[in-house]
C-alpha cells in the first residue's frame, strides 16, 4: 500500500480517458414540424385519457356501480374526441406539407428546373428594365433638341 492512487492501481494525476455519456447518432428521419408535433402530443394525451376512461367504465360495470352508465357515456364521447385528435394530426401534417412543400434533394431535377425558370424570369425582367431606361433616356434627349 505504499503507492498513492486508486484501488485499481492508477496513479493520481494520470489522465484517464473517459468515454462520453452518450454518442450522437444522425437521425434516421427528419424531425416533425412543430404544429404537427403539437397535434401528435395532444392526440397521445387524449388517447391515454380515453383508455383510462374505458378501463374505469369497464371496472365500474363489473362492480355494478351506479357510476357505470355515466362512465360509459363519457367513454363514448372521449372516443369521438380521440378520433378527431388523430385526424387532426393527419390534417395538420397535410396542411404543413402543402404550405411548406416537401423537402427535396439538392440534385432534384425539379429544383434545377425551377432555378432555371427563375433565372430566365430575372433576365427577362432586367432586359425589360434596361429597354425602358433606354427609351426614357432617348425620349428626354429628343424632346430637348
Amino acid at each position: 500500500m505504499g503507492r498513492t492512487g486508486d484501488a485499481d492501481g492508477r496513479r493520481e494525476g494520470a489522465a484517464v480517458p473517459r468515454q462520453p455519456l452518450w454518442i450522437e447518432e444522425p437521425a434516421l428521419r427528419r424531425r416533425m414540424p412543430d404544429p404537427v408535433r403539437t397535434a401528435a402530443v395532444r392526440a397521445v394525451l387524449i388517447m391515454a385519457l380515453t383508455m383510462i376512461l374505458a378501463m374505469v367504465a369497464f371496472l365500474t360495470a363489473l362492480a355494478g356501480s351506479w357510476l357505470s352508465f355515466p362512465m360509459v357515456l363519457s367513454g363514448v364521447a372521449s372516443t369521438v374526441v380521440a378520433t378527431w385528435a388523430v385526424l387532426d394530426v393527419w390534417i395538420t401534417r397535410q396542411v404543413w406539407n402543402q404550405r411548406n412543400g416537401v423537402l427535396s434533394e439538392p440534385s432534384s431535377s425539379a429544383r434545377a428546373l425551377r432555378r432555371e425558370r427563375r433565372r430566365a424570369k430575372r433576365a427577362a425582367r432586367a432586359a425589360r428594365r434596361d429597354a425602358a431606361r433606354m427609351d426614357r433616356g432617348s425620349a428626354k434627349r429628343l424632346s430637348r433638341a
